[in-house]
């Protein structure tokens, strides 16, 4: 069956609706990820909001797409110190005060060190609606097999102190990703999801290289975090 983007985009619109929290493992995707909803969303007219929760590594984070996040009309709250001489992991705002008003993405460090920040916040998002997606990529290290997958999904939810309520499949391999990169991860995705209960919602995949004959649903991403030879 064809791949139907309309009923995705709406599936997503849908979710989006809530405090949506992005994890994963260090180069999975997640920020990218993050970038494309918060831009996908200000295009369709949403208010976004973007917090930029990664206080561990300094290098590509939300933080960096300030500029583009000002010309497309969405809110970008990060930490005082975040791309200054002195980036240290210390948050200087507080997510509970945060004007949650149309479309809030959380996107949150690597692993369970980078969920640390977000179990600070814990009590008051289990107290409210929201979606913790959990972003996986087969191709990175320590996420190769499902069981590596699964087992930092859970060791996030312990540092972050709240529970995943989605997976969604971003496994690349860069500039060199294909269509064949995808297609070869969805068993994968598939059989995380299975283990761990939860929904897988899309695969993403590179814009211009979708195959549009391919079933199930995939999401179509644009290549907005790049190494720094690649900018």
């Amino acid at each position: 069956m064809p791949l139907n983007r309309y009923n995705l985009i709406e599936k997503v619109k849908l979710q989006m609706k809530k405090p949506m929290i992005i994890t994963g493992h260090y180069g999975s995707g997640k920020t990218n990820l993050a970038v494309n909803l918060a831009v996908k969303a200000a295009e369709s007219n949403e208010k976004v909001t973007v917090v930029d929760l990664d206080i561990v590594n300094p290098y590509f984070r939300t933080a960096d797409f300030a500029e583009l996040f000002a010309k497309k009309g969405i809110t970008l709250v990060v930490s005082g110190y975040a791309n200054s001489n002195l980036d240290i992991p210390s948050i200087s705002y507080d997510i509970n005060h945060i004007n949650t008003d149309g479309t809030l993405i959380i996107d949150v460090g690597g692993d369970d060190a980078g969920a640390t920040a977000l179990g600070r916040f814990s009590t008051e998002f289990r107290k409210r609606s929201y979606e913790m997606i959990y972003v996986i990529n087969s191709y990175r290290y320590l996420t190769h097999t499902p069981m590596e997958a699964l087992e930092l999904m859970y060791e996030i939810e312990e540092s972050a102190k709240l529970r995943h309520t989605a997976i969604v499949n971003n496994s690349n391999l860069g500039c060199e990703t294909s269509w064949e990169t995808v297609k070869n991860s969805l068993d994968f995705a598939e059989t995380v999801a299975k283990k761990s209960g939860l929904p897988l919602l899309y695969s993403t995949c590179p814009e211009g290289i979708v195959n549009e004959n391919s079933g199930g649903e995939i999401f179509p991403v644009k290549i907005y975090v790049k190494p720094v030879w690649a900018k």
